[in-house]
């Protein structure tokens, strides 16, 4: 193979590596399993940062926030007897993996219920806001708040959202240039304070994205999650971005929800310890790895891959974070968000001049939407076009027209519970087109299924529309990049399903890339990742 040539950047730090004949393998996430990737000389490696020294004292920290809110008065100047107070709470779909107990949410509540009961306040509904996602089980919701709030309060007023509930769902008004319809939860419009109690890894969350979505329905999230505003969506991480047009509806309709409703914000941000324990050397680059981390390594990778995947899954499921909470701020909507996503930027900001040729990534066992769940084929797909592609500002890691290369074992499997309007997606909808303005023909035949709409309402089903947002989020990333590969797909049909294409090894794949672009030394990036990082681009 040609020797490829270094990507712009040069230095080595903490963050920038660049491979020489001497380099050893770096390591990549397939799924459930590693991969150890020998790279051409001159690739560059872009590692996270390391993680951020978590606050002392974290209770402290919470009551501080409470007692000193940005713009607004203080919690306890807010409580009053017999008032109607809903608290409501991010849902599973992060941190990922879920944290260490006890997880910041449930230190959150445990302070303001305190309040509460100093002020007289009884009236207290807590809503899990999973708006189009699944309802969270009880032993879930558990994990999450804890047992004695959990006793106390589930399931008659500790409850997930229901965005297809007729009579809870109630019609805000429209934005003042008369384009967005704010559709919410009956209970949080009509309570006199409303809580948002949120917890932050990444700066994709929280601020207006918290109640304006997280309590809404269909109708409402329809005006921004769909084909159009998504494709223009370059990077949901860099809002400032003039096409960032998603970012910037869902902040238009939050400033109706603030003028309509008291809404009382507390944000946390965390660090990026993601792999604690045995795997704690998972956070760090290679270089310093011992010879005793690379043995437990290929240890864990070798009965990995004895087990059947379910079995694999398993064990990662029972995998907790030793997250550390690195900021909490409480007030009003956009100087709280502001403050948070100044600590976020601190955390997973990675400087990065130049663009590369071909970007390498692997895709790991976990995203937003499979919780104790399969990581299926659409959201291996959003993952790499919608996530990784996006984990950027000012401009893509990867040029346009660039290639994107994937490991991960891309298997043709589905949880039917979570997932049901997945498999009809994939299988059906798919086959028809992977043209997005061709899909969305399709979108009300998913919304108006009965049988859907049923397993969204009373099992632990996506809502039907799910699939197509996971395909809308690719868009932007399909748009750029030229072609995808997967090394190493357990299944090929999966990729070339998917539109993308397959290869046996990471030569081949690159050997693939240099026929494509027609340069016999593209410039190669991995990207290290996770834990997260995002690239602070500079041309």
């Amino acid at each position: 193979m040609a020797i490829f040539r270094p990507t712009p950047t040069i230095s080595r730090d903490q963050n920038i590596e660049i491979i020489d004949r001497h380099s050893g393998p770096r390591v990549a996430f397939y799924g459930t399993r590693f991969r150890e990737l020998s790279l051409p000389v001159g690739t560059r490696v872009i590692y996270p940062n390391p993680p951020m020294e978590p606050l002392r004292d974290v209770r402290v920290a919470i009551r501080h926030a409470l007692s000193h809110p940005h713009e607004m008065e203080p919690l306890f100047a807010l409580l009053k007897p017999g008032m109607k107070l809903t608290i409501a709470i991010d849902d599973i779909s992060l941190p990922l993996p879920p944290m260490v107990k006890p997880d910041v949410r449930e230190l959150i509540l445990t302070e303001i219920l305190k309040q509460c009961a100093e002020y007289g306040v009884e009236d207290i509904h807590m809503i899990i806001a999973v708006c189009l996602h699944r309802r969270m089980t009880g032993p879930e919701i558990k994990a999450i708040v804890g047992d004695k709030i959990y006793r106390e309060y589930y399931p008659a007023r500790l409850y997930n959202h229901d965005a297809e509930d007729p009579d809870n769902i109630v019609e805000l008004g429209t934005t003042e240039d008369g384009q967005h319809t704010v559709r919410l939860n009956r209970r949080a419009v009509e309570s006199d304070l409303l809580i948002y109690v949120n917890v932050n890894l990444v700066p994709m969350d929280g601020g207006h994205k918290s109640v304006t979505v997280g309590l809404c329905d269909y109708k409402s999230v329809s005006e921004h999650h769909n084909t159009k505003t998504m494709h223009k969506c370059h990077s949901y991480m860099d809002p400032r971005h003039d096409k960032s047009k998603l970012a910037r509806t869902v902040d238009v309709m939050g400033e109706l929800v603030d003028k309509k409703l008291k809404v009382f914000h507390i944000e946390t941000a965390l660090n990026n310890r993601m792999f604690g324990g045995p795997l704690g050397f998972l956070n760090r680059p290679e270089r310093s790895w011992s010879a005793f981390d690379w043995a437990k390594l290929r240890a864990s990778n070798a009965a990995l891959e004895r087990m059947p995947e379910s079995a694999r899954r398993a064990v990662f499921e029972k995998v907790e974070a030793p997250y550390g909470v690195i900021a909490v701020h409480a007030g009003k909507t956009a100087p709280t968000h502001k403050k948070i996503l100044e600590a976020n930027f601190r955390q997973y900001s990675v400087p990065v001049k130049g663009q590369a040729d071909v970007l390498v990534s692997g895709i790991p066992f976990i995203s937003p939407y499979n919780v104790n769940s399969i990581l299926n084929p659409l959201l291996v797909q959003v993952m790499a076009l919608g996530y990784l592609f996006n984990f950027y500002r000012n401009m893509p890691l990867v040029k346009k027209g660039g290639v994107l290369i994937i490991t991960h074992p891309c298997h043709e499997d589905f949880n039917r519970e979570h997932h049901p309007s997945y498999v009809e997606f994939y299988h059906r909808i798919l086959s028809v087109s992977t043209f997005s303005p061709d899909i969305t023909q399709f979108e009300h035949e998913f919304v108006n299924n009965p049988d859907y709409i049923h397993m969204y309402r009373k099992g632990h089903a996506y809502h039907p529309v799910h699939p197509f947002y996971m395909w809308y989020w690719g868009d932007a990333g399909r748009a750029h990049v030229g072609k995808v590969i997967v090394v190493g797909a357990e299944h090929p049909r999966v990729p070339t399903h998917l539109g993308w294409e397959n290869a046996r090894s990471l030569d081949e794949a690159l050997e693939m890339a240099q026929g494509f672009l027609g340069k016999s030394s593209p410039e190669v990036t991995l990207c290290h990742a996770p834990p997260i990082l995002i690239t602070d681009m500079e041309a």
